[in-house]
């Protein structure tokens, strides 16, 4: 037996300076057409687009430690645009809103068709943004896992 899930409900993501990425995410979740939930002085929930986003405050213990991608935990968030064009849209947000671009919209070897932008918040978490056409990776004549060589060259950091 399988269990087929129907996307991924929330996403909540600790930050260092609660006040310094409430503003970013306050303008980027509503920009991404979803709703804020919870407001308060340690969380800033948003639901939307068939999910939830969240930031929140890291605990006092914590509070002194930066977003390390390579640290076990989570590396980069992915959210998933309707096409090519959304792609590029958020870009210019993100760098209106003074983000950190890692790496312009360009096409990739993840799918075929693959097309996202990568960028940072202002606590360093690195946000994604794709465009996959048609089925990516699940279309019929793609052969699953991928070939060797290109899992190693995707595994390169």
């Amino acid at each position: 037996m399988t269990v087929q899930l129907n996307g991924i409900a929330h996403i909540y993501i600790t930050v260092q300076d609660f006040a310094g990425c409430r503003p970013f995410y306050a303008a980027l979740l509503p920009f991404l057409d979803m709703q804020c939930l919870i407001d308060t002085d340690v969380l800033y929930y948003c639901v939307g687009s068939r999910t939830g986003i969240a930031i929140r405050a890291a605990s006092a213990e914590h509070a002194d430690t930066p977003f390390d991608q390579y640290r076990a935990g989570l590396h980069h968030i992915c959210l998933r645009a309707r096409s090519v064009e959304d792609v590029d849209a958020v870009t210019a947000f993100a760098r209106e809103h003074g983000a950190r671009i890692v790496h312009e919209p360009r096409e990739d070897d993840w799918a075929p068709g693959y097309y996202s932008v990568l960028f940072e918040d202002p606590g360093g978490t690195r946000i994604e943004v794709n465009f996959v056409p048609g089925k990516g990776n699940l279309a019929s004549e793609v052969e699953l896992p991928l070939p060797a060589e290109r899992q190693a060259r995707l595994s390169k950091p």
